[in-house]
């Protein structure tokens, strides 16, 4: 038992009086509707089986309907297996997958397991005891092998991810005289535009005039595959590197990490990707796609833990190539000569290669105990629910926002084309509206000017939180 899971003290609603009418009159309004005033006092009906290939055709917005898409969902049992915040002695409600996942109460378990060996052994941990350190990373690479989409050797868990994408673009980015641009979406997570720019600095180039963003067309907020093709072949002559996010941060969008593979090497680049927004929240075939390289965070969706180790991926075409540039350290040496203390570094004809540094032994274990989570509900139905969950929020919110739209959906309206997080541009008192949420304990994202994020993931969320916070939200919506 987690000794800090009791009820926190999160929030407290201040401001000015303002805001506190409006909080004022919203718990009245509240108080009006029978539904939602016993939101959180209405019992869990004890669930029946999950027929996982049903087709949900037609939606209804009722908590009954939503009780009934729980009932039959084969993940349930998972949700108990989280620890989650607690508002006003209630379970909240945690859309903030995208931002850091819960955590998996094994994970205690596996930290404490590396605790032991610590305290046994000491730095004979590596090699003593039931389960030696040295060998640890051969659990946690084959349960991110179907996340990833990759083969063993083309993955490695190390540093954090701007650590990485600064290490992987030592490798990747090699710019000429004349091919030197590097080509990503506008408005990129800053961490890689400030990546972006020091890179290009580095090599004594102006980040003006090297990197190249490609935006959405004047009026929408999603950038199209045509429009990412039609720069990359406006530069083919000087583009060095394509590097998008696989999901971007902001607006959800995911983008068609195949084409832009196929458009960026037709143009003779290498083509890398953030997958901070997608490791464990979209389907990726990174090998099969044919990518040079990507690196992610393992703390969202993969619920591995607040500065939680990271990942990489190099293809098995540039992985074999020792020969590729890279930085060196001890633990990328190979495991037959490190420790023989030679200054002569050997590189493994695999990702492992790129490693710098010892293994974070307790960061890994937490990895590990998410990981393992994921591997028994299996990938594939864990994006089968993702999809579902979507699919009903995006039917809920559609229907609270009529007949006068209060909001914008920003994230594509196309399955195929987002994971679990949805971006809502409000149109009015939009901060006002996001600070709402909490009181009623929903956890959601903030991001400047006008975006709510929400992301329910399907190890830990539901479809009645999916309907209580489209109901809560409409009363908000209309007392503001």
């Amino acid at each position: 038992m987690a000794l800090y899971q009791t009820t926190p003290t999160y929030f407290e609603f201040a401001g000015n009086a303002v805001r506190r009418f409006l909080y004022s009159f919203i718990t009245w309004a509240l108080a009006a509707h029978s539904t939602v005033i016993n939101f959180y006092l209405l019992s869990f009906k004890r669930p029946r089986t999950y027929r996982q290939k049903k087709q949900i055709m037609q939606h209804e917005f009722s908590l009954e309907y939503a009780r009934s898409l729980d009932s039959n969902d084969a993940l349930r049992k998972y949700r108990e297996q989280f620890y989650a915040p607690y508002f006003q002695n209630r379970r909240a409600i945690y859309f903030l997958g995208n931002s850091l996942g819960l955590q998996p109460k094994n994970a205690q378990q596996e930290v404490m397991a590396i605790m032991e060996g610590w305290a046994n052994f000491g730095v004979e941990g590596f090699f003593l005891g039931d389960d030696p350190w040295i060998n640890y990373h051969k659990k946690i690479t084959p349960l991110l092998c179907d996340i990833i989409g990759a083969k063993n050797e083309e993955i490695v868990t190390m540093n954090h991810l701007t650590v990485n994408l600064h290490l992987l673009m030592v490798s990747f980015y090699q710019p000429t005289p004349t091919r030197y641009k590097i080509i990503c979406e506008a408005k990129a997570f800053p961490s890689d535009q400030y990546a972006f720019q020091s890179q290009v600095k580095l090599h004594g180039f102006n980040p003006a005039d090297a990197i190249i963003e490609v935006y959405p067309k004047e009026g929408t907020d999603l950038i199209t595959t045509e429009d990412i093709e039609a720069v990359i072949d406006l530069h083919k002559d000087s583009v060095a590197l394509v590097l998008f996010s696989g999901v971007n941060y902001y607006t959800g969008q995911a983008f068609d990490i195949k084409a832009i593979t196929e458009a960026a090497h037709k143009a003779g680049a290498y083509a890398g990707f953030d997958l901070a927004h997608a490791a464990g929240n979209i389907k990726l075939q990174l090998h099969d796609w044919q990518v040079d390289f990507a690196c992610w965070c393992n703390y969202k969706y993969l619920n591995s833990g607040p500065g939680a180790i990271a990942g990489c991926f190099i293809h098995e075409r540039n992985a074999s190539n020792t020969e590729l540039p890279r930085l060196q350290g001890w633990w990328g040496n190979d495991i037959a000569n490190r420790f023989k203390m030679s200054d002569t570094f050997t590189a493994t004809p695999t990702a492992e290669s790129w490693a710098m540094s010892t293994s974070p032994m307790m960061l890994l274990a937490a990895h590990k105990a998410s990981l393992d989570m994921f591997a028994a509900a299996g990938f594939d139905i864990l994006l089968h629910k993702a999809k579902a969950l979507s699919d009903y929020l995006f039917f809920a919110l559609n229907h609270i926002n009529q007949p006068a739209a209060k909001f914008r959906i920003i994230t594509p309206a196309n399955p195929d084309e987002r994971g679990c997080q949805v971006s809502l541009s409000v149109h009015k008192n939009a901060k006002a509206v996001f600070d709402t949420l909490l009181p009623f304990g929903i956890f959601a994202d903030w991001r400047e000017p006008n975006v709510i994020r929400i992301a329910p993931v399907p190890l830990y969320n539901s479809f009645e939180e999916i309907y209580i916070f489209a109901e809560v939200l409409q009363q908000i919506l209309n007392a503001a």
